[in-house]
This record gives C-alpha cells, structure tokens and sequence, in this order.
C-alpha cells in the first residue's frame, strides 16, 4: 500500500535527519510533490548505497534491476574467469568506453576508461578476448566521417592501444565470434558480416550479407525494422545470434531481442520458433524499449541475458543495463524467466559481491577524470583544460556557453538527486552547475560576476544581478524531472532562485542522439573557474 508522499519521503530519509536538518523537511515535501502522480512506490525498493544512490543487491539474495543504472547502453559483457567485465556506448563523451567489473553479475564498480581519444559518436561496442588479449570494437561517427574502429590492450586495465580504423564506414554494432574454422569475424546490423585478420586488428575481405529474420506482425508498433546488435555465442552443437529489432527507442513498446541458431558460422541460420524473447508489450510496464541482448554464464552455472531498457517515464536517464535469468529448453533453444523485470529476481549463486558503483561527490583532492568526469565533445587537447590544485578543480574557460564550451559531464542513475558546488570565476569568465543532453537542448544555472544566466531548452538568458561577486555557492535539484535551484553567498544560507524547470523531454525522443540528461559543470568564456567541494547525493 502506498504512503502518503510527504510521510514516504520522510520515511525514506529517516524522520529524524528530516526533522534535524534545517531545510531538509521543505525540500522533502518539495520533492514529493514532484513526483509523477499516481506512481506506485514500488520503484523505491532498491538497496542505497554510498550518497544514497540505488543499488541493485537487495542483500537477501535477490536483486532488482538496473545491475548499473544511468546511461549505461547497448552493453558488452565479457566473462573472463572469475571476473565479469562489461562497457557501454559512451557517444560524445571522452574519455569514454569505461569498463566495468564484477565477480557475481550484480554488484558492478568502474575499473578504467578504454578509448581517450574523440573519434566521434560511439556506439554499440564489442569487448571481447581472444589468444589472451583484450580488445574492443567500435562504430564511431562524427558527422563527416564515420567507421568502425579497434582498441586491444594485454590486460583489462590498460594501457589500452591507439583506435586502428577497420574502414567500415556504413556498419554499426559489431558482434565478434571465432568460427569452427578459427577465423575471427565481425558480424555487423543489418545482418552483414566480414572476416577479420588472425590479429583480429585489419578486415580479410568483403562485407557479406548472411541474415535476414522473419518479420514480426505490422501490426505491432515499433520504432522501425531495426535490425541490429548482432552478438554471437558458441554453445554445444550450436552458434546463437542474438539480434535487436524493433528500433532502440521511439514507443515503449518496439524493441526486442530474437535468436537464431546455425551449426556452422556460416549458416544457414534457423530463427527461433518463440521469438521474439524479450518484448515491452505494454507502456505500462516498469522497463521500456528492451533490448540489445548478449547471454553469459553466471558463476554457478547459471545462464542469464544482459540487455538495455529506459525506464518508466525516465527517458532522461537514458537506457539503464537489465539482468534477465534465461533457462535453456530441451529442444536447444532459451527462453527469459525474469518476466517484465520490475520485480526482485534470485541472483545467481557463487561469485564474489564487490562494493557496487562509486561516490560522485568529488573534493577534488584526487583525479577522476575518466572515471567519474567526462568532457563532452572532448578536442585532442581538452584535458590541458583542467587541473587541480588546493582543494579545486581550475578549469579554463571555452567557448561562450555550454552549448559549444565542452562542459565536464557524468552519470547518475537516481530518479531524484541534488548537487552543490562553490564556484570562483576570473573575471570575464561565466560559468555554473547544468543537466546537459547535447549542445542545443540543457538546463541549469550559471553567473558572472554581474549577474546569474539561466540555461533552458539550450537557450541562455540573463537574470537579475546578485551581490556575490566572483565566488557563489550552487544548488541543483533534479526530482523526478522537477528542477530547483538554490544559490548562496556563504554555502550556508540558501536562496531559492526564481526559475523552476520541468525537463522531462530532455530525451532522445524530442532531440535524437540516445543520450542521458547529464549533470555537469561548465566554464565559458576567457580565464578559469575553481570548483570546490562538489556534493551529490541521491534524494
């Protein structure tokens, strides 16, 4: 049965740090009122982890997805012993490709970023390992060239090499698999495939087309065809490819993961009589447009599939990484047992629980960029930008707003969140706290020393002046899509700024480009600003 909002809220916070902490009662009833009407809470079952942030390990031997929330997309997971390592598309943001690793499929940390260097939009990679070394494979595209590109490295922490361009400039998602004959191939969308080089580092040949799937009914509503996300696996007499159709996002209700089975690398290859095997088919359920799949053994033996989805009225945070447990049939086949995922489902057994996901806070006292920060729209020298030094991270001014100044980004994956920052600025130089899809559609507040700037729709205005001078405290909330701001001379005494925002459109359905709403500082402009004490925490 559901609380009262006011009550739930407070119970979630502890009635008590409620009570006690000046403020925090207000914002409590503020955040509540944000939240969708008529929503069940059963979404807020999810263990917290460190500042609050949900954690998928129930602690009582089940677990509820998101394995790894936020914009965690089209993931490649590779099971290498007894470690689990997985990365995701990670688009304009550089560095990008981070690595994560488990030991139990659930409890997921971040390990290092792969690529960083900007090669365009990355999408959909493949993390692979073959002859003792790792490698991954990557569509990228800017806008006036695109390919597929390779990264290897000897061990999962890098140093990984140089992006070596592979010169197949129409494919995405590339899909990696050895063959009965030992050749390496890629299998590509649109049910394509082109041999590799034994070092897996050049194309042996012309792209073939091996695949084409039985069409689903037209009736069913779908962004499109969308034939894509190949990934191959070997198993007893059988290869399986596991396919996406249906298009990544558009209606809930289009994506979908089908199989097929072929006895030798080279086909033919048989469609599964029960496909699709994973299908939103109402937008009523808790996890939209899944899809994207790749099958991997759990530590006990057990088989699951991992997959994409957006969730529930949260484009904004982008499509979120789903565990589904698979059982595999007498006739050969597999079938998903874990239902519409909007429930807590038994992990698997064995395997070691790490500490999952990481603080997002930053004292700026220690590097995490590549690990946390992310530039977006990094340039080959976009690094050079920021250093830190007493306690602060300077980071140089570019460009006059975030649209175009490459703002330092991350992921989070709460439906409501608040972020505090104290930022000094030289002269000449604007800068603040913003949520930032891509450089025509953020949201935030930022100040120079005369006056505050509004960011919304990607649009910038100036606001009344204030009498702070270069140095002002930040605050952002984010609930449930409703943003607040807060500013403060001191980081003590706050002011409600007089600009709310509703930002829930901030998504790939409105803009394109399958992205999250990121949270992320900016600089603009000519001089430095210094950011100190950044605090996160999940509401």
């Amino acid at each position: 049965m559901s609380l009262p909002r006011r009550a739930f809220v407070s119970s979630l916070l502890g009635g008590a740090a409620v009570a006690a902490t000046p403020g925090l009662a207000a914002r409590a009833q503020t955040w509540a009122e944000a939240a969708p009407f008529g929503r069940e809470w059963a979404d807020m079952k999810w263990r917290r982890g460190v500042e609050n942030q949900r954690i998928a390990d129930l602690g009582d031997g089940t677990f509820l997805n998101p394995i790894v929330s936020g914009d965690r997309p089209d993931p490649s997971i590779l099971k290498d012993g007894d470690d689990y390592y997985m990365t995701f598309s990670s688009f304009e943001s550089v560095p990008g490709l981070h690595i994560w690793r488990s030991r139990d499929l659930v409890n997921w940390r971040p390990l290092t970023a792969a690529l960083t260097k900007n090669i365009g939009s990355v999408w959909a990679p493949e993390l692979c390992k073959h002859d003792g070394r790792y490698f991954i494979y990557i569509p990228a595209r800017f806008p006036e060239y695109r390919s597929n590109y390779v990264i290897w490295a000897d061990r999962i922490e890098g140093p990984w090499s140089e992006p070596i361009d592979l010169k197949l400039p129409v494919h995405i998602d590339p899909g990696h698999i050895v063959g009965e004959d030992g050749k390496r191939y890629l299998f590509l969308h649109r049910g394509d495939r082109v041999r590799l080089s034994d070092d897996g580092l050049s194309t042996d040949g012309d792209v073939e087309h091996v695949y084409t799937p039985r069409r689903f009914p037209s009736e069913w509503v779908v962004e499109g065809f969308g034939q894509e996300g190949p990934k191959l696996l070997r198993r007893g007499e059988y290869f399986y490819m596991i396919t996406a159709l249906g298009g990544t996002a558009g209606p809930p209700t289009g994506h979908m993961v089908i199989a097929a089975r072929s006895r030798s690398i080279h086909g033919p290859w048989e469609d599964c009589p029960h496909n699709p095997i994973v299908r939103t088919t109402s937008a009523a359920e808790k996890w939209w447009s899944r899809g994207h799949a790749t099958l991997v053994e759990g530590p006990d033996g057990s088989w699951w599939m991992v997959y994409h989805g957006y969730e529930n009225a949260y484009w904004t945070l982008g499509r979120q990484t789903l565990l589904d447990p698979i059982e595999w049939t007498d006739d050969g086949w597999f079938r998903a047992r874990g239902g519409d995922l909007s429930k807590p489902i038994a992990k698997p057994s064995g395997g070691e629980a790490l500490t999952p996901g990481m603080a997002l806070s930053d004292d700026f006292s220690t590097d995490k960029y590549g690990i946390q920060w992310s530039f977006y729209s990094a340039g080959p020298d976009e690094a050079a930008r920021l250093e830190r030094r007493e306690g602060a991270l300077i980071m140089q001014g570019k460009g006059a707003a975030p649209s175009d100044c490459s703002p330092l980004t991350f992921v989070c994956g709460d439906l409501a969140y608040e972020m505090e920052v104290e930022i000094e600025i030289d002269p000449g130089v604007t800068a603040g706290l913003i949520l930032f899809y891509d450089k025509a559609l953020y949201a935030g507040l930022g100040f120079d020393a005369a006056r505050f700037v509004t960011h919304q729709y990607g649009i910038e205005r100036g606001r009344p002046g204030h009498s702070h001078g270069r140095k002002v405290h930040l605050r952002l909330t984010n609930a449930y899509n409703i943003v607040t701001l807060h500013t403060s001379g001191d980081g003590r005494t706050w002011t409600k700024f007089d600009r709310q925002m509703e930002v829930s459109g901030y998504n790939n359905n409105v803009r394109g480009g399958f992205m999250m709403l990121r949270p992320g500082l900016y600089a603009a402009g000519q001089g430095a600003a210094r950011f100190r004490n950044f605090r996160y925490r999940a509401l």
